[in-house]
């Protein structure tokens, strides 16, 4: 059974796929940034989460021994999130706006988590997560947005980095270009999204789920 605190590093199994670079803006850090800015970029940041009201795009997952597998994002305020991974992958990471489920086809299980108890709130709910727990990460380039989150009294819900492209075409003038998420075990997961897709319709039923379950196949 997987544990809550290693949700983020979601399994890849058997992927033949090269190993990417998982070389991020924080491992070249520069002096650090004046308050003021700080605050700013944090407020924009924050302003950028807020103002995704539907978002669609392509995400790339890399795990921490350089597995990786694709698939397609779609994110609708409030609070759900659905990652469609590749076929090969035979699994469902989905949010219904109040638990987070992953739902593994190859041996019919489904596992469940309150939103707030893993790092995709920092995601699913900005208002909470960002402002209270987030701090601005110095970076080597001026376009560049990192935000850290992580609830410093619950070490065992990890640490979700959030990297942002300055971009006057994205919400609050932002891009979501990637996030680092790290659990309590030290298993690192980086997910980088491409082809961003803003205010496209969805309907809440893609937010929903067949329960491979033998003993239950009713929608999540």
């Amino acid at each position: 059974m997987k544990t809550m605190s290693s949700l983020f590093a979601f399994p890849i199994r058997a992927v033949s796929a090269l190993a990417l670079a998982a070389a991020l803006p924080l491992a070249a850090v520069v002096a650090p940034v004046p308050a003021e800015a700080a605050a700013g970029d944090l407020d924009k940041a924050v302003a950028a989460l807020r103002g995704i009201s539907t978002l669609k795009a392509d995400f790339t997952q890399t795990d921490r021994q350089g597995r990786t597998i694709g698939g397609e994002l779609t994110l609708k305020r409030p609070g759900k999130i659905r990652f469609e991974y590749d076929k090969s992958a035979q699994m469902l990471v989905v949010s219904n706006g109040s638990s987070l489920y992953l739902v593994d086809y190859e041996v019919d299980q489904v596992q469940r988590w309150p939103i707030s108890n893993s790092p995709l709130g920092a995601l699913l709910d900005p208002n909470r997560d960002v402002k209270k727990f987030g701090k601005l990460v110095p970076t080597s380039h001026p376009d560049v947005v990192s935000v850290e989150v992580r609830d410093p009294k619950r070490p065992e819900f990890g640490v979700i980095t959030l990297i942002f492209n300055r971009d006057a075409a994205s919400p609050g003038g932002l891009k979501l270009t990637h996030w680092v998420a790290l659990d309590s075990q030290n298993h690192r997961t980086t997910v980088r999204l491409r082809n961003h897709r803003y205010g496209v319709s969805v309907a809440d039923s893609a937010f929903r789920f067949s329960d491979p379950r033998k003993s239950s196949r009713r929608p999540g």
